[in-house]
């Protein structure tokens, strides 16, 4: 008997590189999902497109529509309730936004270094690496996590590390950590979807 795919859906605020991935990953047979729909907090960033052209419903949410953080919690994750989405995946999503009850342990995010080493509020990006280069460590890498109301909080799911080498800049520490991340979180959903296959009535 064949499993259900997981219903997700992603967030995203940029380039939609870690969405691609994702397509990507689901077309090898690698990660087990139903992608049912793309929340972007703008509408003219490449991930929207990367959604629609992969047949991806798409909804552009405005944080500046919703300044009350409750209101704009519930803009964001009613539609996932509506479309019954199990997985709420952060994809490059760089707005706060509060996490509601019935989605605790239900939302990932992917931070650009070991958490909790350089995470926080203005810590994104390129801040990221240039703080790890700047204190010298010698390991990187990307941590996926279960996001709650604090920045970069939450039970860590999954970790993957690269070296810091000699002679880096925050521009090719990103490349080697995005090498990694591109594995890690595919591989963190594959990993809360068998949590959730294991939890399914009989």
């Amino acid at each position: 008997m064949s499993h259900p795919l997981l219903p997700i859906t992603v967030f995203l605020s940029g380039g939609g590189r870690s969405l691609e991935n994702l397509i990507d990953a689901q077309k090898r047979g690698e990660l087990a999902v139903d992608f049912r729909l793309v929340i972007s907090s703008s509408a003219t960033v490449r991930g929207v497109q990367i959604a629609r052209d992969a047949g991806i419903e798409t909804l552009v949410i405005n944080k500046k529509a919703h300044p009350d953080p409750d209101d704009y919690s519930q803009a964001m994750f009613q539609p996932c309730r509506d479309n019954a989405s199990e997985l709420v995946v952060m994809a490059g999503y760089l707005k706060h936004v509060l996490i509601p009850q019935d989605f605790e342990n239900r939302v990932l995010n992917i931070h650009p270094s070991l958490l909790p080493s350089f995470g926080g509020p203005g810590m994104y990006g390129h801040h990221v690496h240039q703080a790890a280069i700047e204190k010298g460590v010698k390991v990187s890498g990307c941590t996926v996590h279960y996001v709650d109301n604090h920045y970069d909080n939450g039970p860590i799911l999954h970790q993957r590390s690269c070296p810091v080498l000699p002679g880096d800049n925050a521009d090719l520490l990103a490349k080697r950590v995005f090498e990694q991340e591109c594995l890690a979180l595919p591989e963190a959903i594959q990993l809360h979807y068998a949590k959730w296959i294991a939890s399914q009535p009989a």
